[in-house]
Parts: C-alpha cells; structure tokens; sequence
C-alpha cells in the first residue's frame, strides 16, 4: 500500500508543479495585458502597482529610469472616457519561472491613433520578482524594432 501511495505521489507531485507554473505564467501575462491597456491612458495606479518601488527602467532611446522618476511625471488620474493617442498591446509573450523570479519577453506594439494608425514596435524584456504574492516588474529593457 505504502509503494502504491508513493508511487501516486511520484506521480501528481510533477503534474500539479507544471499546473502551478502555468498559472503563474498565466498571472503575468493578464498583468502585463492590464498594464499595457492602462499604459495607453497614461494611468499613475495601474503604474504604481506593475513597478517595483527598486525598479531599473531603461528605455528604447538609451535612457536610464527609476519608478519615483517616472511616477513624478504622473500627477493626473487617467480619464477612461477619452480615447488615447496611442494604444499599447503586447504579442509573442514568452514568460520563464525561476521560482519566485519571472522573465516576460514580449513584442510591444504602440499604434498611433491619430496618424493613420501607424505601428511602431519594440522588444520588451522585463524581470518580475513576487513578493508579498504579488509580481513587480524590478528591471526593464526596451529596443525599438526598426521599421
């Protein structure tokens, strides 16, 4: 009884570890989707809440940032109700768990609304770390794909 029992736990110890992974990759892709979507509106909570307070943000021109610089340039709540210049969307999501560590890779796509719709496109590259049960971007990397 006892070598059936071990057996069984052999068994469902990988296949709920693999279930648990993917849903944690899952949370990170819904948190970068909420983020981007409230990106596009320029909203400091949906800002406040996806940085780390620790973050390291360095951007497709070279610049390098932290959370309380790029938080000082949000004093305005978002206005849902307008619709933005640009609309931020991400595809070709890759997410890789190291346990309490993530890594999401992304193409960053920003369409300008008001000149034709026109597409502009970046490699993202974020490092995620949960604490407190909740993942925070800690490091950021963004490349501008030529175009």
């Amino acid at each position: 009884m006892k070598t059936k029992l071990l057996a069984l736990l052999l068994i469902l110890i990988p296949i709920l570890g693999c279930a648990q992974q993917e849903n944690e990759k899952q949370v990170l892709t819904d948190l970068l989707n909420e983020f981007l979507e409230g990106a596009s509106y320029s909203d400091p909570e949906i800002h406040d809440r996806f940085w780390a307070d620790d973050l390291i943000y360095t951007g497709s021109a070279g610049n390098r940032t932290t959370k309380p610089e790029m938080m000082s340039g949000m004093t305005e709540p978002a206005n849902y109700d307008v619709e933005p210049e640009v609309k931020y969307h991400g595809e070709d999501v890759q997410n890789n768990l190291f346990g309490n560590t993530a890594v999401v890779a992304f193409k960053l796509v920003a369409v300008d609304q008001s000149s034709a719709e026109e597409r502009m496109e970046y490699y993202n590259t974020g490092t995620f770390v949960k604490r407190n049960g909740e993942w925070r971007a800690v490091a950021w990397q963004a490349t501008r794909i030529p175009g």
